[in-house]
């Protein structure tokens, strides 16, 4: 509620001019009528009462249209007094004050306090108790005034009111005589479902009391006595009712029937009043994918051609008419001046008459429009207006009926349409009190489907958007249907007409699809035959969000062609808003499943004439490039003329927020175009609007990703020396003065994503002196507060160590190694975050370095270095998942790069112990499984340092066991595989330990094996081929290590299982690469010659005389080959290991 404004605030501190003195007046005059109510006592005498009675009118008759200086606990006062003067038993007095409180709470906004609410609320009550049925009306009126926005303070008076004999109840019954008592009973209602942010909600059963009645009120249908008014304002009432309980007091609706119910009575209520329709609609909607029921009237032909298209008007001569006073109710038809067109008797369309529109229906190529059926021009396309004869606001003196007749007549319409916005509006707050997947249920009952042949359209919320006559409700009918498409990409992608379907049945995907077909012609048809520049911009909304949901990958060729081409002219509409929609709406095609080939075509395709305003001499680009000369700066004409200040810099951003999708997505286009987006990109961030600098930085990133990721391709295509010239233009323009903005933190972020961008192979080009300046302004900030540009500047870093030419520089990793262990201790998640990543890339630096042939790397790298960053790593393995998933990487790489002469100082001795303990705990903890992934990985590289004591240090039994137990019991496949891959890493049957624990990890193997298929999740099967290839890797490398005492455990165990370790081992050789990252051997080849190896050991073991074990192991393993060479044909040397 507003607040009273205070008497004599006025700005700067000025004298009030004498005129002024009219304010407090008006102030005065009501302390001076409060001042006498107060002074009156109670008195039953007839003057007392006459008194009373005068005192009330001057009050109800007092001017508050400004402000009054009346406080609102002073409103509360006098109305308490009032209340105590008046005796229930008079019932003129008690209607008096009931229109008094009703008065002064509306008129002054006034919500009564707690203090003085409890009183009101038990004189109302009793009112309604004891005083005569005639003064219910205005009682009633009263109570709601004061119930308003108080809810949660009315708890003691509920079961009176909302109780099963409550007077609420009874009073807004169906028996209830008087409409007019009913009507004000549902407004109290409604008003107690009115919560306040902060304050508890209705109770739950009192929700449930109040949604039944209000229901119930919606599904009867109007009574003989009672007026259309009356039962419009009845039904605007219910709706807003429910729309508070679904809003503020958080209703959920688990029924079916219960939510089937609503749909039900809300979309009868969307289409009340709409001239030249009427429908029937059953008690329940249930879900299903099938078009639901709507009976329709039958409407008389003449009926339908004059009452079925919305009222037209001729601007020209409104303007020659004297303007009449607007009728009651008809400011809401009046929002507009542009609700001057006229609609197709047959067609759904609206032609546009609006003499000063942007763009006429021609020039948007309205007759171009394909048709989706076989029907003629008109039927699918838009009418001319002069077919028929539309209906017309006429004068006094041209129509039929009096000048008080037409009043009623437009009274009736606005309150007919507000009852429509109402249902449309409570139907956006049951879209957002219920889950996507209940609410696609209902998806045919709401959205349009192609009509068939001979058939007539279902009535949708596009008939609404068509055909109302409120640009109010077509609005709030796109909002809906805006929100029904948000967030529908999942159900959506069903859908498929990519093919003619010539079946008995519709499949329910070519549904789906001939439903997102017919709404794109009909929000094209809509925009063609809008005027109102709002509705526009809400229809262009749809229009985006249906774009960024639609599966135009599974569905025909034009529908985006059509979009484009529709769209194109709104770029330069005059009204702002259409203009920044219409650049979404474009963003939202440019980002759709990208790259698309129909999007492709689009992009190459010539400029059209609908491209420029007819009022433009704006000069059209020569194709195919006009994509990118979309509105960039503000020297562009279409975003300086007639545009509000502010409008410019918002098509700039927006512009640039196109390119930079059309970079990300379309790159193989936009490459051509690289130095001349690198002029807008340096133009756009010497800009002095901090907004557009961020968004020519946003542009600088993606094209630099873009280039980074298409390098191959890129660089035989085009001269290397483009891409040096364009990051040379970067850093000899405004980006580094971007850097070292520190005023705007958020800029600087952005300009170290774009700066980490970069091409490798284009940084090692780069002048020496850009290349220092690109690392000397990273590592300098560093050290800024902001956590923004500290994140950007780590990640940054962790991308350059990466370089081969500064990789190998080890005076500037061990500065980038310094730099991001300092990040690593801050405060922020997401830097410390950002910080693991790059020490992970830092570590990953060092083993690349470590596989060169030049040792000088490993020998000049600091060990005190080396220790710190242990440290560093093992306590961040102690963070949170985003950070712990990074620091058991880094541990790995660590201690895999750890040199002899490291390990044998007694310093690393304890942190290299730690090391691996937190290795351990990480693999056998509950986190997410990225971060026990990474762990087993590490695990596998710390087994491939050979200085490392695997095998006789303590902790190498704590390693095998926790990874045993990952391989046979962890849910997550993939990190089963990684586990069984650091098993296979030793490659010395002395590091794997003593023979116990050999025959562990050999049984925990088979386990896995056997237990490769138990899983309860879905997703998970598809890696079961994966996890069975490196378990037999596993299983054979164990075999070609053993020694004779390690062969009876092995023999024990094939004896129990050997049939299903064997056709595992068979499919293993069978099969070829399963794409898995293990390093498993991937052709058939290598996995046999892997047997053929384990085979040559054991024929090489030498077993004590009378051991059955090696014989058996090895008549396993030739069995293995028999059958694979039987299988596939293959020659080898099995004859050969046989005789062995």
């Amino acid at each position: 509620m507003a607040a009273v404004q205070v008497v004599g605030s006025l700005p700067s501190g000025q004298p009030r001019e004498a005129p002024r003195q009219a304010i407090p007046e008006r102030g005065n005059g009501f302390r001076l009528l409060s001042a006498r109510l107060c002074a009156l006592r109670p008195d039953d005498s007839s003057s007392a009462r006459t008194e009373i009675h005068l005192l009330f009118d001057q009050l109800i008759s007092e001017n508050y249209s400004e402000g009054s200086g009346v406080a609102p606990e002073d409103v509360s006062a006098l109305l308490v007094q009032a209340c105590r003067l008046v005796p229930l038993n008079q019932n003129h007095l008690v209607s008096k004050v009931s229109q008094l409180i009703h008065h002064l709470l509306n008129r002054l906004q006034v919500i009564v306090d707690e203090q003085h609410l409890d009183f009101l609320l038990a004189y109302t009550i009793s009112a309604i108790h004891q005083c005569s049925s005639w003064t219910h009306r205005e009682i009633l009126q009263a109570l709601a005034a004061l119930v308003y926005c108080n809810g949660s303070k009315c708890q003691k008076y509920l079961p009176e009111l909302l109780g099963k004999t409550g007077l609420l109840m009874k009073l807004s019954d169906l028996a209830q005589s008087d409409p007019e008592v009913r009507r004000a009973a549902v407004h109290c209602m409604a008003n107690l479902c009115l919560s306040v942010p902060g304050q508890p909600y209705l109770e739950e059963p009192y929700q449930n009391v109040c949604f039944q009645a209000f229901l119930t009120i919606l599904q009867s249908p109007k009574s003989s006595d009672m007026d259309d008014i009356t039962f419009c304002m009845l039904l605007q009432n219910a709706l807003k009712g429910i729309q508070s309980l679904l809003n503020g007091g958080r209703m959920k609706l688990t029924q079916t029937d219960e939510l089937g119910a609503l749909l039900a009575v809300l979309k009868k209520f969307m289409f009340h009043g709409l001239p030249g329709l009427n429908i029937e609609m059953p008690t329940v909607l249930y879900p299903t994918p099938l078009p639901q029921y709507d009976g329709r009237t039958p409407i008389e032909p003449q009926q339908s051609e004059s009452s079925a298209s919305r009222p037209t008007l001729n601007k020209k001569k409104k303007s020659k008419v004297k303007p009449k006073k607007i009728q009651q109710g008809e400011e809401e038809e009046k929002e507009s001046s542009g609700e001057i067109e006229a609609a197709p008797v047959t067609g759904t369309g609206r032609v546009n008459l609006h003499e000063g529109n942007t763009c006429c229906p021609s020039s948007l190529g309205v007759q171009s429009l394909p048709l989706d059926g076989s029907g003629a021009a008109e039927k699918d396309g838009v009418s001319s207006p002069f077919s028929s004869s539309s209906w017309k606001r006429v004068s006094s003196s041209e129509s039929d009926f009096s000048d008080a007749e037409g009043g009623m007549q437009s009274k009736m319409r606005s309150y007919q349409a507000k009852v429509r916005q109402g249902a449309l509006v409570c139907f956006l707050s049951t879209i957002k009190s219920i889950e996507k997947n209940v609410l696609y249920g209902y998806w045919s009952a709401f959205i349009p489907d192609t009509p068939e042949l001979g058939s007539p359209q279902s009535v949708s919320l596009m008939t609404l958007t068509l055909k109302d006559p409120s640009p109010k409700t077509r609005a709030c009918a796109l909002q809906v249907l805006s929100a029904i498409l948000e967030g529908s990409k999942q159900f959506l992608s069903v859908a498929e007409d990519t093919s003619d379907h010539r079946r008995a049945f519709t499949p329910f995907s070519v549904m789906i699809a001939c439903s997102i077909r017919e709404l794109h012609r009909c929000l094209l048809l809509a925009l063609v035959a809008e005027s109102s520049s709002q509705t526009v911009t809400q229809i262009i909304k749809c229009l985006a969000n249906l774009v960024s949901n639609a599966p135009y990958d599974r569905l025909k060729l034009s529908l985006l062609t059509k979009v484009w081409n529709q769209i194109k002219p709104y770029i330069r509409h005059k009204d702002v808003n259409v203009r920044v929609s219409s650049l979404t709406l474009l963003g939202a095609i440019a980002s759709t499943h990208t790259p698309l080939p129909e999007a492709q075509l689009l992009l190459q395709q010539p400029c059209s004439s609908g491209l420029s305003n007819s009022n433009s001499a704006t000069p059209h680009l020569s194709p195919p490039d006009w994509w990118r000369k979309a509105p960039a700066g503000p020297s562009l004409e279409e975003t300086s003329v007639s545009s509000p200040k502010g409008s410019s810099e918002v098509n700039s951003m927006l512009s640039l927020q196109l390119l930079a999708l059309l970079a990300r997505g379309y790159f193989s286009m936009t490459q051509a175009y690289l130095m001349e987006l690198g002029e807008v990109i340096c133009k756009c961030m010497g800009e002095a609007d901090p907004s557009i600098q961020l968004h020519g930085a946003k542009l600088l990133e993606e094209l630099g990703t873009g280039l980074t990721q298409q390098v191959p391709v890129f660089l035989v295509n085009k001269c290397q020396f483009i891409v040096v010239m364009f990051w040379t233009m970067m850093l000899n323009g405004p980006l580094p003065r971007a850097l070292q903005n520190s005023e705007h933190p958020t800029l600087q972020a952005s300009a170290c994503d774009a700066l980490s961008s970069i091409l490798p192979e284009a940084f090692s080009n780069l002048p020496n002196d850009r290349q220092m300046l690109c690392i000397t302004v990273l590592l300098g900030l560093n050290d800024s507060k902001n956590r923004l540009v500290k994140a950007a500047t780590s990640r940054a870093l962790g991308v350059y160590v990466l370089f081969p030419c500064l990789r190998q520089d080890v005076i500037c990793v061990a500065d980038a190694a310094n730099t991001i262990l300092m990040s690593l201790e801050d405060k922020s998640l997401n830097v410390r975050a950002k910080a693991a990543w790059s020490l992970g890339n830092l570590t990953d630096t060092l083993i690349v370095n470590m596989e060169t042939p030049d040792p000088s790397f490993q020998e000049e790298f600091c060990g005190l270095l080396l220790l710190k960053m242990l440290r560093s790593a093992i306590e961040a393995s102690k963070d949170k998942d985003k950070v712990k998933s990074n620091a058991v990487r880094a541990l790995g790489n660590l201690l895999h790069f750890l040199q002899p002469s490291h390990i044998e100082k007694p310093t690393f001795a304890e942190i290299i112990e730690e090391s691996i303990q937190a290795l351990i705990s990480t693999v056998l903890t509950e986190a997410a499984m990225k971060v026990r992934w990474n762990a087993c990985y590490a695990m596998g590289n710390v087994f491939k340092n050979p200085a490392l004591p695997l095998g006789t240090a303590p902790w190498t039994s704590q390693a095998y066991n926790a990874l045993t137990s990952v391989v046979t019991s962890c849910k997550n496949f993939k990190v089963r595989i990684r586990s069984a891959a650091a098993l296979s890493v030793p490659g010395k049957r002395e590091q794997y330990g003593s023979v116990d624990q050999y025959a562990r990890i050999w049984n925990a193997l088979v386990t896995a094996l056997q237990k490769s298929e138990d899983t309860i999740d879905f997703l998970e099967f598809k890696y079961c081929v994966s996890l069975r290839t490196q378990i037999c890797q596993a299983l054979i490398h164990l075999l070609s290590l053993a020694s004779a005492s390690d062969l009876p455990c092995m023999k024990e165990t094939l004896e129990l299982s050997g049939n299903m370790v064997q056709s595992y081992i068979l499919q293993f050789l069978k099969s070829g690469a399963e794409g898995d990252d293990t390093g498993a051997p991937h052709s058939p080849q290598e996995r046999d010659q892997m047997v053929r190896m384990a085979l040559k050991h054991m024929g090489s073991i030498q077993a004590p005389t009378g051991d059955t074990a090696r014989r058996a192991i090895m008549g396993f393993l030739e069995e293995i080959l028999a059958v694979c060479f039987d299988s596939s044909g293959s020659q080898g040397a099995l004859p050969g290991l046989t005789n062995q």
